[in-house]
């Protein structure tokens, strides 16, 4: 949720209302559901855990409501059955679109996501009609501060284990082999490095760029509506936003 340029053109997002905010906080009370059903509550044994708390600080979930949302899940115990499921399509002007959802009911789930589509000029389409044109990795975004030098913060993240790193305006992105994610996430924060942004992220090979008013208008309300449904985590895409967009 950072002003990050290349990761807004990956992951729409919206001014932070408190609305918004909201939402997202109920997004990631699903995750820490999931990942404590199948590791446990304790942060120390469950790895998945510890990046979903990761993330949730990342968007500046407060730390009381972090902890309340795991005891909610560790409470709850086989009541929680969240199934991942993932919907691929086309937008506007043949964008690519991802999006995962964690959902206690399928059809409904189905039902939104095809209707978000339709209603945003685009087309849901079949598993892997889109996939084959993002990469999976794990994303690692540090703000530029003043004084902070490139080299040393390459030799970091190498050390940390990551596969490469990419300076941007205005942060530092770091990208890792999706498996060692959490290993490269733990270990730069051992080292004291604040992160903005820490995920696993379906990066696009290449993007789409949409020039029409009217399709730039449909693809912001296929987004808008997708976000805006707590059945779904995350909205991957490959379209290239202009930074006024």
């Amino acid at each position: 949720m950072s002003g990050h340029s290349k990761f807004a053109n990956i992951k729409h997002k919206k001014e932070k209302t408190d609305a918004a905010r909201g939402r997202i906080f109920t997004k990631l009370g699903r995750e820490i559901a999931v990942a404590v059903k199948e590791g446990g509550a304790s942060l120390d044994a469950n790895g998945r855990l510890r990046d979903v708390v990761a993330k949730c600080k990342a968007n500046n979930m407060p730390n009381d409501t972090i902890m309340r949302s795991i005891k909610k899940a560790a409470g709850e115990g086989g009541n929680v059955n969240y199934e991942s499921i993932t919907y691929e399509g086309y937008g506007p002007g043949g964008t690519a679109v991802m999006v995962e959802c964690l959902t206690d009911n399928k059809n409904r789930t189905a039902a939104d996501v095809r209707h978000a589509f339709s209603k945003g000029g685009g087309n849901l389409g079949t598993n892997g009609c889109v996939s084959f044109m993002f990469d999976k990795k794990g994303e690692i975004v540090i703000e530029l501060k003043d004084g902070m030098d490139e080299d040393t913060m390459m030799e970091q993240a190498l050390e940390a284990g990551a596969d490469d790193m990419i300076v941007e305006e205005d942060s530092f992105v770091i990208y890792t082999d999706p498996d060692n994610f959490s290993e490269v996430r733990e270990n730069l924060e051992a080292a004291g490095i604040e992160m903005l942004e820490a995920e696993v992220r379906m990066i696009p090979q290449n993007y789409a760029k949409i020039t029409d008013e009217d399709s730039i208008a449909q693809m912001e309300a296929l987004l808008d509506m997708l976000e805006d449904n707590d059945d779904v985590q995350n909205v991957w895409h490959n379209w290239e936003m202009d930074d006024e967009d």
